[in-house]
């Protein structure tokens, strides 16, 4: 019997950056891991089999208040088949479906949840999903938003960036060392401090050289190289590089003032607690 450690985001927030440098970490090799070989360390809470398997029918044929009743036992299938701890990625929301909760508290050893300005967020989302800037700050203000469910992944339930970081950010406070809360940016200016906490929740914090090897191993620089010489399987396509630039402040560039502060508008409460606002807003 094992347990899980949720790897979790918003998406475009930072949850593969984490991952990659987890799965290094655990590798501890001299070589950088293939972006590819990330999923050797890391698993996906929404694998469909799992769901299938517990439905006795395809999990494509569910919808999504039946998968996420299932959520709490297919964690639970997860742990028990697990040896050790089982690092899981998840975009799920912090919360509860319909009367059913979408975490397993009950097999849960901590989780690691990544916040990033939603500004930024907006950006790296136009790259990824082929939205315009327009559609990208809808969908951050939407509640209804979840990713589709087919073959290759059950629906992650996200709802709007703020609901997703309040409900994660309120969980780290009440489980206070189980639950810990990364600024995206704190990982840009000082990565082997801040990823430094991620290894302590896993129980590899004591060795400094290992931790900043797997920094070395998961800066942007390598991860773009290793992605352009080996492709990415989460890439969107052939074309789109699933690694971009992922440096801060980017909206400076590509929002005008008056998408900003619609942003600000609809995420202030949160933008303010992680200290997002910018000055004149």
């Amino acid at each position: 019997m094992g347990n899980i450690v949720w790897l979790a985001s918003y998406p475009k927030s930072g949850n593969t950056w984490l991952r990659a440098f987890l799965a290094n970490l655990i590798a501890n090799r001299v070589e950088p891991l293939r972006p590819d070989e990330i999923r050797d360390y890391t698993d996906y809470e929404t694998r469909p089999e799992r769901f299938s398997e517990l439905a006795g029918r395809p999990s494509t044929e569910l919808d999504v208040a039946e998968i996420a009743a299932l959520r709490f036992d297919v964690h639970a299938l997860i742990a028990q088949r697990a040896q050790g701890t089982r690092l899981l990625m998840t975009h799920n929301f912090c919360g509860s479906f319909e009367g059913h909760p979408l975490f397993n508290w009950e097999v849960t050893a901590g989780a690691i949840y990544v916040v990033r300005n939603p500004l930024d967020v907006a950006v790296s989302m136009t790259h990824h999903f082929g939205l315009t800037l327009e559609e990208a700050i809808d969908r951050l203000g939407d509640e209804r938003v979840a990713s589709v469910n087919d073959e290759v992944a059950v629906s992650h339930l996200i709802g709007s960036w703020s609901s997703h970081v309040k409900g994660w950010a309120d969980m780290a406070e009440r489980a206070q060392g189980k639950v810990i809360v990364l600024r995206y940016e704190d990982l840009l200016d000082k990565p082997a401090k801040h990823f430094a906490r991620a290894a302590k929740l896993i129980g590899l914090g004591h060795d400094k050289a290992r931790i900043e090897r797997a920094v070395r191993h998961t800066s942007f620089q390598t991860l773009s190289a290793l992605e352009k010489k080996h492709g990415f399987v989460e890439a969107v396509d052939e074309k789109t590089r699933f690694f971009h630039k992922g440096r801060a402040n980017q909206w400076r560039e590509a929002l005008s003032r008056e998408q900003v502060e619609r942003i600000v508008r609809d995420h202030r409460e949160q933008m303010q607690r992680f200290r997002y606002v910018p000055p004149g807003y």
